[in-house]
């Protein structure tokens, strides 16, 4: 029997590069004890799963990080991993839908499940890599701490402009008809138009989505600190062919 300082030397030999039979000659133990060590005694790297790069499909993504940037978390389970959780309106399953196939587009797992509330649905994704696909995931609300892209993800928005926005007005946006009365020629005339809103309370989201109107060349105007009004004839009409109302 040797005892652990005797096998930790000739561990360490064998870890300096040197054969086992050169240590065999040096120590006086043998090969086989000298190898049996080796395998009880030096931990074994755990394998560890590849870290996700840029996902594939960056379409899928754009639309998805708007749709987190607006109504979407990510959590910790208690024995590892993490939740994606996107809320989405009950009354529009179209968006659900469309949440759903980009959700399983961009996970790893190609995976994901609906949790049905009061009045809205969750679609919820599991696995471990939703703090690196989606690094503004922290403690908090995120009106209440910095929200800025990393640079693989603006890449993705400024190749991608019009799903981001999509996302951003599926989560915290809306199409509406606004009515109006104008006195034309002694006449009070009624008028209607459609107009877009997006409403947030994080200023850097609202930077995130007024930089991408801007690139689309959709105009707009602020109508306080937390809402943006489309209302321009052609960025409407640009709104309609691009985003759409929810469904």
């Amino acid at each position: 029997m040797y005892d652990v300082g005797t096998r930790e030397r000739a561990l360490a030999l064998v870890a300096q590069g040197r054969s086992l039979n050169s240590v065999s000659r040096e120590t006086g133990i043998s090969r086989a004890a000298i190898r049996s060590w080796q395998v009880r005694l030096q931990p074994r790297p755990r394998p560890t799963a590849p870290e996700p790069g840029p996902p594939a499909d960056e379409r899928a993504y754009a639309y998805l990080l708007g749709l987190y940037l607006g109504d979407g978390c990510v959590s910790t389970h208690r024995r590892g991993g993490h939740y994606l959780r996107i809320a989405c309106t009950a009354s529009w399953p179209g968006l659900i839908d469309a949440c759903e196939a980009a959700l399983r587009a961009v996970s790893p797992s190609g995976r994901s499940y609906r949790v049905r509330a009061r009045g809205y649905v969750s679609v919820v994704g599991y696995g471990r890599h939703w703090p690196i696909l989606f690094p503004q995931a922290g403690p908090g609300k995120k009106h209440e701490r910095p929200i800025a892209l990393v640079p693989w993800q603006q890449a993705i928005v400024d190749a991608h402009p019009w799903e981001f926005i999509r996302g951003l007005v599926h989560s915290d946006g809306c199409r509406v008809t606004n009515r109006t009365t104008r006195v034309v020629n002694g006449e009070r005339k009624r008028y209607e138009y459609p107009r877009y809103f997006f409403t947030n309370h994080s200023a850097d989201i609202m930077r995130l989505f007024t930089t991408a109107l801007d690139q689309v060349g959709v105009e707009w105007r602020r109508t306080n600190a937390h809402t943006v009004s489309i209302a321009r004839k052609a960025s409407v009409a640009l709104m309609d062919a691009r985003v759409g109302a929810k469904c």
